[in-house]
């Protein structure tokens, strides 16, 4: 399958989009949120489950864990991580740049790459443009994406241009090994990563150096790092106001159903996040009134079904009381049925927009979904 993405409805520039994105493994509809298996398992789901329950076109895998343990070896023999974990359908991989950053304490970078120490037994190891490249060609990856190196919110300026920097050096190297390994043969993508932390003229100077290598798609990375909703609001628009129309753009890591619907209306198109698996694992659920925390006393004898706004069977047919029992009583079931509710709660949510979106009635569904999640209006 030759891979493609066109756009179905975009009548304002730098506004909202409708799309489709035709991949090796499938299609995929945009806006689409994309639920998280950073070790070849989305947490507490299975995969028929994330294809019957939750409906999502596409799902992530990690680069820097996946090397780790199994090792891509095992999984480039089982024909790739789609099939290696049963999922059958379109993976997207990160580069592993955003955990040696955030996970590993010791580590040494320079412009041919990172040398760190794995979290797991404390082996030195190198990761480079190629040898990203290399790991998610045996990951099998319908979309891989480039080494980037992620500055931390509160960085200098003159921090933020040297990793922004790097990432476009990287990036030059990551499209050219791509390109030698004849990754695209099949259809597959790589995208580049804008950086440029809090900096617009950064931001735009990233952006521009990614476009010239007309990569098939781009993200935007280094978002969600500690700075502010509204900082990290204002780095997105800079980015998608400048990206290709015709490309897809994918914010990376983010983030809360709000925030998805703004970011939705400036005209990005793909989202990840751990947050609804994991706010699950915790007793939250996110619902059409806003999160609701189940241990609270108040869900006890609360026999209404949990949210019944949405398709999901467990938000349909499991009540409030008994969710919370389960969770009081530290069944594992809990954590099953609440990342069931929420994964499908964001996937379901972009759907909403993307059917706003295609009958032109986006914006105010938009805002008026957003007041009553957080207000109650």
């Amino acid at each position: 399958m030759k891979s493609s993405f066109i756009l179905e409805k975009n009548d304002v520039v730098g506004g909202p989009r409708a799309g489709m994105l035709t991949l090796p493994s499938g299609i995929v509809p945009t806006p689409v949120f994309m639920p998280v298996g950073t070790q070849a398992t989305v947490k507490g789901t299975l995969p028929q489950d994330l294809h019957k329950v939750v409906k999502c076109p596409i799902i992530l895998g990690n680069t820097y864990h996946l090397n780790l343990r199994p090792g891509v070896d095992i999984v480039r023999k089982a024909g790739g991580l789609s099939k290696f974990m049963n999922w059958n359908g379109p993976v997207l991989t990160d580069s592993g740049g955003f955990q040696v950053f955030s996970l590993s304490k010791l580590r040494k970078i320079d412009d041919q790459g990172v040398r760190f120490r794995s979290h797991l037994d404390g082996m030195e190891i190198f990761l480079g443009p190629n040898e990203s490249i290399d790991i998610q060609d045996g990951l099998h990856s319908d979309i891989a994406m480039c080494l980037d190196e992620c500055p931390a919110a509160e960085a200098t300026r003159e921090e933020v241009q040297a990793a922004t920097d790097r990432t476009t050096l990287w990036a030059g190297h990551c499209f050219q090994h791509w390109q030698n390994q004849k990754c695209n043969q099949d259809g597959r993508m790589l995208f580049g990563i804008v950086q440029g932390g809090r900096f617009e003229d950064l931001r735009i100077k990233s952006a521009e150096e990614l476009i010239a290598f007309d990569f098939p798609g781009y993200a935007i990375g280094g978002v969600s790092v500690g700075e502010t909703e509204e900082e990290m609001l204002e780095q997105v628009k800079w980015c998608t106001s400048v990206l290709p129309e015709g490309k897809p753009r994918y914010v990376m890591g983010v983030g809360t159903p709000p925030q998805l619907l703004s970011m939705v209306g400036m005209g990005a198109d793909m989202f990840d996040c751990v947050m609804p698996s994991r706010a699950a694992r915790h007793g939250m659920a996110f619902t059409k009134d806003g999160t609701l925390n189940l241990r609270n006393e108040k869900f006890k004898e609360d026999l209404s079904p949990l949210d019944p706004s949405t398709d999901c069977y467990v938000s349909n047919e499991f009540t409030k009381s008994y969710l919370r029992h389960l969770i009081m009583a530290k069944e594992s079931l809990a954590g099953v049925l609440l990342t069931l509710h929420n994964l499908r709660f964001f996937v379901e949510l972009m759907e909403k927009a993307r059917e706003r979106i295609v009958n032109g009635t986006f914006s105010d569904w938009s805002a008026e979904w957003i007041a009553h999640y957080l207000y109650g209006k």
